[in-house]
């Protein structure tokens, strides 16, 4: 078992890997706080924390904050979704692997909202699936419940947060208010 507080090193498939992958977009070059992600993903700043401890997802640092691509937003949003469906965190990282592996291909069509693509697992096998025929057939087939998590609604879900203004924790405004003036 691997000691859990060794000093910090770059995780292999990272949103850098994505876009080195992808044609870059301004959607994958923006960068979110660990305030916007929580928003986004309905989980609390703490959650985060824990998960970058954990190395489910390791945003980038500076500082003290935490800032992440929109390829670790939409990893957390799916985390979020699977953890809320009672999935285990080795399940969940196996689910990650598959992701970080394929997602790199997809990822600017997703956030682009060309095609609806959608995750389906059992925690085992794992299908990242964009036609709703075989979305059905994996369902029919399986042989143990299946979780269907919409990749695309969480990238929208992204997209949402920035045309909306993103609400600051108290006193951030003003700090940052008294930093401007």
């Amino acid at each position: 078992m691997p000691v859990m507080f060794k000093a910090r090193k770059p995780r292999p498939a990272t949103a850098s890997t994505y876009k080195a992958q992808t044609d870059k977009s301004p959607m994958e070059e923006r960068t979110y706080s660990s305030i916007e992600v929580a928003e986004v993903a309905q989980v609390s700043l703490r959650q985060l924390q824990w998960w970058d401890e954990r190395k489910v997802v390791s945003p980038r640092h500076e500082g003290h904050r935490r800032v992440y691509y929109a390829a670790e937003v939409i990893e957390v949003t799916v985390i979020a979704e699977l953890r809320r469906k009672g999935f285990s965190l080795q399940k969940i990282r196996r689910v990650l692997r598959f992701l970080q592996k394929e997602m790199g291909k997809r990822l600017a069509e997703v956030l682009a909202a060309t095609s609806d693509l959608h995750l389906v697992t059992d925690g085992k096998s794992i299908y990242l699936e964009d036609q709703h025929d075989r979305i059905i057939d994996i369902l029919k087939n399986a042989r143990q419940p299946m979780f269907l998590v919409s990749v695309s609604d969480q990238a929208r879900r992204l997209t949402e947060t920035d045309r909306k203004p993103v609400r600051m924790e108290p006193g951030l405004a003003a700090r940052r208010a008294a930093r401007v003036g």
